[in-house]
């Protein structure tokens, strides 16, 4: 008897970046969650291309369309066009769409397609903000529609917006890491410290992300020049790259720690460098389940967040410092706390950290989320192929 036909599933992201089919994205984790005799997995990016750098991808084949910045604005008309000819082309039996744009793609489209189970995925608060976005939700979200949101607060603005997300399509499934794949590619602290200038004796207060108002990097700057002077030693790291970066430049120039402030910009794989850091800091104003902070903890980092609703519960459970976001006061606080401590203080800090890590963001737990998600909600005729 004939092997039964394998369950065809795509997944649409908006680009191909320099992590794309790296082991430790997520996006590919998901993927290697189905398994190949079961489900054959097609990977489609709107816009970019690997180059000889990338490792392949797990998925079974992936599609670049390679669109210009115009393709994905105003009616997208050509993307829609060439998303709906390669769809018909494959017949497939789910999409998982990462962030929005994919997402109200499919939405719209998906009433010629006909695909059985839909999937997006939203990554932070505010995602839906927009009137045109909400309504687009609430006219086009039907019983094929499942969503994702990286973490319960996410999941939880969601279902907060009555219109069309319900605790019946909608669910968290919390971001996760491969711990022992991204604590393989960290380098050793000397090396790491001697690619981003920096000085055996430094105490580094690092943070990753990028150049972005959102981000709350001005209000890092502002904590760390109420304290610099008391902790000649102290410099502040911020690995990344974005259109505040002059702007942080012209800030630091100003609070007069241009001298204290490193900005190495964009470095490929950035989390490498984490053992660099003494202390890892998070001050966004606003996340979803950030890659980041996940990666500060893998280092065995103490760290301080905002206490926002994405970030508190894990700073919190991993013992380390929340605090309001934008508030200077208490986040100047915040970093006094880990530079006052004894070296000894803050490894264990760091040791609480990573065995938080370890026993709340289990890779296999946010596979089996995914994989359990098209299995529960695939309708029984396409299920049947498995038998």
């Amino acid at each position: 008897m004939a092997d039964a036909p394998r369950i065809r599933i795509l997944i649409i992201q908006p680009e191909c970046h320099d992590r794309s089919h790296d082991s430790n994205d997520l996006v590919e984790q998901i993927i290697r969650g189905f398994p190949k005799d079961r489900y054959e997995v097609t990977s489609l990016f709107f816009q970019g291309a690997p180059d000889s750098r990338h490792p392949p991808s797990a998925a079974d084949k992936v599609v670049y369309f390679e669109l210009p910045d115009s393709a994905l604005k105003g009616m997208r008309l050509r993307l829609r066009r060439q998303l709906l000819d390669y769809c018909r082309s494959r017949a497939f039996h789910a999409v998982i769409c990462n962030r929005y744009k994919p997402v109200s793609l499919v939405m719209q489209s998906n009433r010629w397609l006909g695909i059985p189970l839909c999937i997006g995925i939203s990554h932070g608060i505010g995602e839906y903000k927009g009137f045109w976005r909400r309504r687009l939700a609430r006219w086009f979200i039907d019983p094929r529609w499942r969503f994702v949101g990286v973490s319960s607060a996410v999941s939880d603005y969601l279902l907060g917006l009555d219109c069309g997300f319900t605790a019946a399509n909608t669910r968290p499934i919390n971001n996760a890491l491969d711990i022992d794949a991204t604590q393989a590619a960290f380098l050793s602290p000397d090396v790491a410290r001697d690619e981003l200038g920096l000085a055996r004796a430094d105490f580094v207060i690092g943070s990753i992300g990028r150049l972005v108002r959102v981000k709350g990097h001005v209000f890092l700057l502002r904590a760390f020049a109420r304290l610099h002077r008391d902790f000649p030693a102290a410099r502040l790291l911020i690995i990344g790259d974005g259109k505040e970066e002059d702007g942080l430049r012209q800030e630091a120039e100003q609070l007069g720690i241009a001298d204290k402030l490193i900005l190495p910009g964009f470095r490929s794989q950035a989390a490498r460098y984490a053992r660099a850091f003494d202390l890892w800091v998070m001050p966004s104003l606003s996340e979803g389940l950030p890659r980041a902070l996940l990666e500060g903890m893998c280092a065995g980092l103490p760290v301080v967040a905002t206490a926002i609703p994405a970030l508190k519960p894990i700073v919190e459970g991993a013992g380390g410092i929340a605090v309001p976001a934008g508030n200077v006061d208490a986040l100047s606080e915040g970093l006094r706390h880990y530079l006052e401590m004894p070296a000894a203080g803050r490894q264990a800090a760091g040791r609480k950290a990573y065995s938080y890590l370890r026993g709340h963001f289990d890779l296999e737990a946010y596979q089996q989320g995914y994989r359990r998600l098209v299995e529960e909600n695939l309708p029984s005729a396409v299920q049947g192929r498995e038998e």
